[in-house]
């Protein structure tokens, strides 16, 4: 018995560091799932059908390697990712990277709001209601509240991504045919299918996610002991979030893909969409999803931008300090939102491309350096000790990076071709 009751504390012992540490890898991980993503997987579903859903397991598979990467030099190192490449490669490099990333993140967070109007529109709510409400939201939020106050409002809002589980299962689909189809690789050669599977990379593997990430670790103060259940939350979110983006496929497969008309101009179409299949509940809890991404990630992007262009160049960053002891880091991420916001109240959706296109090519051309400057950092003995990337991880690091700099580069490319970006 005493040896049962020893396991059991233990066991209760190991679950409570756990969901203690647990929060930056969920979140970093559900945060991708945003407007831009939820669109993107809608329109995989909705264009063809199941075939694309194998692509999720390799995909998964590199964002835990990439994920995985910083949240360990976070702890190793007690630094962000943008304070490490200031220090190991100087203040210019580091200030074209702020440079990029703010562009990247300002383009992003348009999409955030033109996802929030979109959602909001299955209810017939006005965008020039719920864009400054949900701006004003997201400010008060990060701005008012603790760290640990904050984490667990996004911690809620990760259990909303529910919502496409359910839209799912309501729409009824074939599961035989879409588990085939997720451990049977199935190819159309075709310009349209290539540019969606690099699509389905592009919005998954983003670089604020590492930076943010990073960020988070250290501000949550995770101990080198405690590393094992970093790493595990790091996984757990992983998984959830192509599981998330496996239910939207089929959902759309299901209902869109089967009637013929698969165009879709954003993530609100998708949502109607599956109301004549599917039902009202369906498509309800579809644009509810939609909603809550929009609002979780308008929250997160501007906040990972103010976290590591002030890491990046030295500056007070971090929700736990105030406006007064770190101006730059709330200026910043209140310009964010507030001209993003704006920029979906008064540009139509035709004038809101181009900004958040020219953020998808950023992306595309920044992703690489920030992966091969994470390699280098994580290579470092100096820097990482004992915990420095092992041989067998280099090599399917290295050949995934290799892979994800290839495609994200060809997404840059195929992003300047009107027509062709689908997502």
């Amino acid at each position: 018995m005493p040896v049962k009751i020893n396991r059991f504390r233990n066991l209760g012992a190991k679950l409570l560091i756990f969901f203690a540490v647990l929060g930056p890898g969920l979140i970093t991980a559900n945060v991708d799932n945003d407007a831009g993503g939820i669109y993107t997987y809608s329109v995989a579903g909705a264009k063809y059908g199941f075939s694309l859903l194998w692509t999720l397991i390799p995909i998964t598979i590199a964002l835990i390697i990439v994920q995985e990467m910083v949240a360990r030099m976070g702890v190793v190192t007690g630094k962000g990712l943008a304070d490490l490449i200031r220090e190991e490669y100087g203040f210019r490099t580091t200030f074209i990277l702020m440079v990029l990333l703010i562009i990247c993140n300002f383009g992003n967070t348009v999409s955030e709001f033109a996802g929030l109007a979109s959602g909001t529109s299955v209810f017939n709510m006005s965008r020039f209601v719920a864009v400054p409400l949900g701006a004003i939201f997201v400010w008060l939020l990060v701005v008012k509240g603790s760290y640990r106050y904050v984490e667990k409002v996004f911690m809620a809002a990760c259990v909303i991504y529910l919502a496409y589980p359910v839209s799912c299962f309501l729409a009824h689909p074939d599961w035989t045919s879409s588990l085939v189809s997720t451990v049977k690789p199935s190819f159309q050669f075709s310009s349209g299918y290539f540019v969606m599977v690099i699509g389905l990379v592009g919005t998954t593997i983003a670089p604020w996610m590492q930076f943010y990430l990073q960020s988070a670790v250290v501000e949550k103060g995770v101990k080198l002991k405690d590393y094992f259940y970093s790493r595990l939350d790091v996984v757990v979110g992983c998984i959830m979030t192509d599981v998330v983006a496996f239910f939207i496929i089929v959902a759309c497969a299901a209902t869109i893909y089967v009637t013929g008309h698969r165009d879709i101009k954003d993530a609100g179409d998708a949502a109607m969409a599956l109301q004549p299949l599917a039902g009202h509940a369906a498509s309800a809890l579809f644009a509810v999803g939609l909603v809550n991404a929009s609002l979780f990630s308008a929250c997160i992007l501007p906040l990972a931008t103010a976290y590591y262009v002030c890491e990046g160049l030295g500056l007070e960053s971090g929700i736990n300090k105030s406006f007064n002891e770190a101006p730059a880091f709330y200026w910043l991420y209140t310009s964010l939102i507030f001209l993003g916001a704006l920029a979906v109240v008064l540009l139509s959706e035709d004038q809101q491309v181009p900004v958040i296109l020219l953020s998808q090519v950023a992306n595309g051309i920044l992703l690489p350096f920030v992966v091969i400057f994470m390699l280098q950092l994580t290579n470092r003995e100096d820097l990482m000790g004992p915990y420095k990337n092992g041989r067998v991880f280099n090599i399917i690091a290295w050949t995934t990076c290799i892979v994800m700099i290839i495609l994200t580069a060809m997404l840059a490319i195929t992003s300047l071709m009107p027509g062709k970006l689908p997502g």
